[in-house]
């Protein structure tokens, strides 16, 4: 009888998916810590540019370090004051919303059953309650404010992160060899990670802007809150800015009416079409772009592992997974299935 001298396809396959299944499960079980360490580190890849752009004029590593930590800290603040005091308002405004929003579903009923239209409404308001998505918005940025309260923690994994991501290039060069094939897939993934975070995050932030300025003009109630949503879920490609757009275009339907809403949802595709189709792929290239699929199952996996935090950070994570399948060859097929389809990455 010989002995196997290796595993078949199949079981490989098994193999793979039985230590996929383990890592997920310790994930899931670790949420608290592994949330507060992806938030750590998406703070350290931004700040990475500046502390190491600082060291290069002659600044000392120290001073870079506090001017960035000052910052971060001072981000930090910023957007728990923001959360914590928008999202309190607006929840205890909520149930006069919510009796707005069933004065006008009534009014909808209404002008149906004139028409002749007859509608269940008890199962209907049963199964679709449109205040469900103040609600959600609410949750998602309210767990976001209580992982940003634990500052301590946060602050000294960025801090930590920085200072080994200034002697990472030497050890990887020393590891791999400067001439070593993966030393350049590891250079290159993290050159196209700092590039990504960088441009998406300051793209991000424009079109929060933006938004903010539109909603003030507008006169709708808490426009800080749905800046705020407008820019984390920019980082969700094709279908982020719809969910973000939902909540503002319905409480500017209860509260100002319906051409309001409307101007709402022109001034939200508006930005969207300036930022997301003109700005962005001029400066980071359709290439690193994820077809819509891809974005909707990283929104539903990521969230269910993470909760309402891990679908804002979603499409970076996915983003991150594509970058290191690009970075090799021979998971280079794997990214090419993830990005967008191939006629629009030609045009």
């Amino acid at each position: 009888m010989t002995p196997a001298t290796g595993f078949s396809s199949a079981s490989r396959v098994l193999f793979v998916l039985a230590a996929f299944i383990i890592v997920v499960a310790g994930m899931r079980a670790a949420e608290s810590l592994m949330v507060t360490f992806l938030l750590s580190s998406f703070f350290a890849i931004i700040c990475a540019p500046p502390f190491i752009f600082m060291q290069k004029k002659g600044v000392p590593a120290w001073l870079s370090l506090i001017c960035v930590v000052i910052v971060v800290c001072l981000l930090q603040l910023l957007l728990m004051t923001i959360v914590t005091t928008s999202v309190s308002d607006f929840s205890k405004d909520l149930p006069s919303y919510q009796e707005r929003i069933n004065a006008l579903t009534g009014d909808v009923f209404s002008l149906f059953a004139k028409w002749g239209l007859d509608i269940p409404q008890d199962s209907l308001k049963a199964n679709f309650d449109p205040s469900a998505i103040f609600k959600l918005a609410v949750s998602a940025l309210g767990n976001l404010g209580a992982v940003l309260s634990n500052s301590f923690l946060i602050i000294l994994t960025v801090i930590f992160m920085l200072f080994e991501g200034t002697s990472l290039p030497a050890k990887l060069h020393r590891a791999f060899g400067a001439d070593s094939r993966h030393m350049e897939h590891i250079e290159r993934f993290l050159n196209t990670v700092k590039q990504y975070m960088t441009i998406k995050t300051v793209i991000s932030l424009a079109t929060g802007l933006m938004i903010y300025l539109w909603l003030l003009i507008l006169g709708v109630d808490y426009p800080l809150l749905w800046a705020l949503l407008a820019f984390l879920f920019n980082f969700v490609p094709n279908i982020g800015s719809i969910i973000a757009a939902v909540p503002t275009v319905l409480l500017a339907l209860i509260q100002l009416g319906p051409l309001s809403a409307l101007l709402v949802a022109g001034g939200y595709m508006a930005a969207n079409m300036i930022m997301g189709n003109i700005i962005e792929p001029r400066f980071m290239g359709k290439g690193l772009g994820l077809s819509t699929l891809v974005v909707f199952l990283s929104l539903v996996f990521w969230g269910w592992v993470f909760g309402p935090v891990g679908m804002l950070l979603s499409v970076p994570l996915t983003m991150l997974l594509k970058i290191a399948f690009e970075s090799s060859q021979e998971t280079e097929w794997i990214s090419i299935l993830m990005g967008p389809d191939i006629d629009e990455t030609k045009k």
